[in-house]
């Protein structure tokens, strides 16, 4: 760690003592520039270099060629996040510095991420416990993406090892339709619309999304349809509406993890017992959400938020039939201060609260001979969860070089749990546990140049465990007497966080045209970090675990089209104090030490590098060959299941602005070709997976050579 930090300074002296351009002078400068900024990912507008965190944008022409069903295809290049599709449709395992690597495997975990914050246009749609679906974001319909990569608590409170905003509306001043199509290999078909007109004072956007996946493995199918539509009005000078409304149906069958031979002889198999339960989720769910902000005057503004979010799930899941009728509402209220302290000191204020609630009826049933919905109601649960925090963040700027913030948040989150049928399965009566937090952050940004920054934080996390983390174990029986599991704590974290940004434009006549990074070291020291076992059926506690890490992202503009992005992310991750005793079923008074060991789930290095040929005069026709690659790792505490590393390979060949057929209408297209080589590889894994027979059972296979082809045109 200390020669990190030694090459750390290193590069930031050299960067701040080269010789910049005056962008103010130069207008592609100044437009990469702007191009940085990020909108609602840090509660207020700022430019990426003036934020003293780890900050990713992902622009809409990254988003444009490729199939857009998960989102490990736009965040599989951005540094500190590891993003692996489990079956190629958008159950994604989704990690940012450790935060969120339990959430692989069985127990409700299918389809769902924990850990990180993730947000559609600024709206919530992490649950108030922490946990995140993603059936709502299809990335062919949305315009940006926003990353925080550092820890995020003391602005966003509960799951917050992160952040991920998605953008749907377009900021367009003229109409436009664009319609297209997909197909690809293993039955891909995906049909989609987007459309926007300007109304007045407003903008409507509208846009449809149709997947249907056949699956390479068997018992992998999918099947989504997503609507979205938005309205952003500004109705005065001082005054901006935004009205946004998504619906989704979306059904995807789960294959199951496989044990090392089954995945060595026949991947493509599925988990026999998922298999013969047909084990799936069919989720339908709408939302629609309301954000306001008004500026009063100079110095004194507001914004709120209000959203609405039913719910009616259904699952097949270790022999039971499950039916879910949730509510999901809540929303925010913010005040902003600005202020001159002088013509060099400025200040910003902001405080809030934020609310969000869920509740809602769960009926288990037995599996019909079908494995539908049986005729016996087992089980009538209630699950609710409510979370309530309340933040401040001060923010002073000095002559424009420096800036430094403080803040803190305090979290409340309780659940309410109820059992309504004396079944003898589970605790019959109602049940309720709280948690609570105060979470401080502070930081400082120092500007060498317009364009180049260097940053430290210090920051407290917290993460309270998710709805089905609460279950009580049924191991000994612990199910009969609690209905929420009274040994678990919230995850707290300690970030100690350094880092550098800088854009360098060089010129025209040069053959590096321009440059980019963004380099960040990390420190992080994890209290309560909650261990999943057997495949999720319960959950323990580890004492202390340490984290420590660099992340470099890069991007340079050469001369005669061609271009690099490249990321790297190198990281230690150890349990240092954790004992446990369940690992040894039928001995009492065994017990197994894992301080030291490495973290599960955690590889010690991921990448990803793009060549991009886009030679002028061609209308936008470019190429791209880009490698991404993962180191091994454990997925038992034990450290005795590996699972093996691996590197991909992927061509695309397409269009990026638009052929124009006459002056209204444009073409656009591509053609895709991933894991080029046809490398048999694990795209994922169960976490301290079950052992059956001695044998475990843990690897998710990822899929073989594959094509997508894309056709659209663009109307205006």
């Amino acid at each position: 760690m200390k020669k990190l930090l030694i090459l750390f300074f290193i590069i930031g002296i050299y960067f701040s003592d080269s010789v910049a351009q005056d962008e103010n002078k130069n207008e592609d400068t100044l437009k990469y520039q702007m191009e940085q900024v990020t909108i609602s990912a840090t509660r207020y507008p700022e430019n990426i270099l003036e934020v003293p965190y780890a900050i990713t944008i992902i622009p809409h022409k990254e988003l444009i060629n490729i199939k857009g069903y998960g989102l490990d295809e736009a965040l599989d290049k951005v540094p500190g996040v590891l993003s692996q599709s489990r079956d190629g449709n958008q159950d994604v395992r989704l990690v940012i510095r450790g935060f969120g690597a339990r959430g692989a495997g069985d127990r409700s975990n299918s389809g769902t991420s924990r850990g990180i914050r993730v947000m559609l246009d600024g709206i919530p749609e992490t649950e108030p416990d922490g946990r995140t679906s993603f059936d709502n974001i299809d990335l062919t319909l949305s315009n940006y993406i926003d990353v925080i990569r550092s820890n995020s608590s003391a602005i966003w409170g509960n799951a917050s090892g992160g952040v991920v905003n998605v953008s749907t509306v377009s900021d367009f001043t003229n109409d436009f339709l664009n319609l297209g199509g997909m197909g690809g290999s293993f039955g891909f078909q995906k049909y989609f619309m987007r459309a926007g007109t300007v109304l007045g004072i407003g903008r409507l956007s509208a846009s449809f999304a149709y997947t249907n996946f056949d699956g390479w493995r068997e018992h992998s199918a999918s099947k989504r349809g997503i609507v979205n539509i938005g309205v952003v009005s500004q109705l005065s000078s001082a005054t901006e509406l935004g009205v946004y409304m998504v619906g989704t149906s979306n059904i995807f069958h789960i294959p199951g993890p496989l044990t090392e031979e089954q995945f060595n002889t026949n991947p493509q198999q599925a988990n026999p017992d998922y298999l013969s339960r047909d084990e799936r989720r069919y989720n339908r769910l709408g939302r629609i959400g309301v954000t306001l902000n008004h500026q009063v005057n100079n110095m004194h503004g507001f914004s709120g938020m209000v959203y609405v979010n039913p719910k009616y799930l259904q699952r097949s899941e270790r022999k039971r039939f499950r039916d879910f009728t949730r509510y999901h509402l809540g929303g925010n209220l913010m005040y902003t201060n600005s202020a001159n302290f002088s013509a060099d000191v400025t200040n910003k204020l902001i405080a809030g609260v934020d609310e969000a609630y869920q509740d809602g009826a769960i009926l288990f049933y037995n599996l019909s001979p079908t494995n539908g919905r049986g005729d016996e109601l087992i089980d009538n649960k209630r699950e609710g969860a409510n979370n309530f925090g309340a933040f401040f963040q001060d923010e002073i700027r000095v002559n424009e070089k420096l800036s430094i913030i403080a803040g803190g948040r305090y979290d409340d989150v309780t659940y309410y749990s109820a059992s309504y049928i004396d079944n003898g399965y589970s605790t019959f009566g109602t049940q309720s546990k709280s948690f609570t937090h105060f979470t401080p952050k502070a930081g400082i940004t120092y500007m060498f140049t317009p364009t180049h920054s260097i940053y430290a934080n210090l920051g407290g996390g917290v993460e309270v465990p998710a709805g089905n983390e609460t279950d009580p174990a049924a191991t000994y029986g612990q199910d009969t007497v609690y209905l929420i599991n009274p040994l678990l704590d919230p995850i707290t974290s300690t970030t100690f966080e350094a880092g550098t940004k800088q854009l360098l434009y060089v010129g025209n006549n040069s053959f590096i045209q321009s440059l980019s990074y963004d380099l960040a070291l990390y420190y992080i020291i994890v209290k309560n970090d909650i261990i999943p076992y057997s495949g999720g059926s319960f959950y323990f506690t580890a004492g202390e675990t340490n984290r420590m890490g660099v992340e470099l992202g890069l991007n340079l503009q050469f001369d005669y089209g061609f271009s690099l992005e490249t990321s790297f992310t190198y990281s230690q991750n150890k349990y240092k104090d954790y004992m446990v005793d369940s690992v040894h079923y039928g001995n009492p008074g065994a017990f197994a030490d894992y301080s030291d060991n490495k973290v599960a789930g955690i590889p010690d290095y991921f990448y990803y590098v793009g060549i991009n040929y886009e030679p002028k005069g061609l209308g936008g026709l470019y190429l791209c060959l880009k490698m991404q690659g993962i180191g091994e790792y454990f997925v038992d505490d034990a450290n005795s299941i590996q699972v093996p590393s691996y590197n991909i390979f992927g061509a695309t060949v397409g269009i990026k602005e638009g052929i124009k057929l006459n002056e209204h209408i444009s073409l656009l297209g591509f053609i895709s070709v991933n894991n080029l080589t046809d490398q048999k590889y694990a795209a994922s894994a169960f976490i301290n997976p079950d052992v059956v027979n001695g044998v475990p059972v843990y690897l998710e296979p990822g899929l073989p050579r594959n094509f997508t082809a894309s056709l659209s045109l663009g109307f205006n």
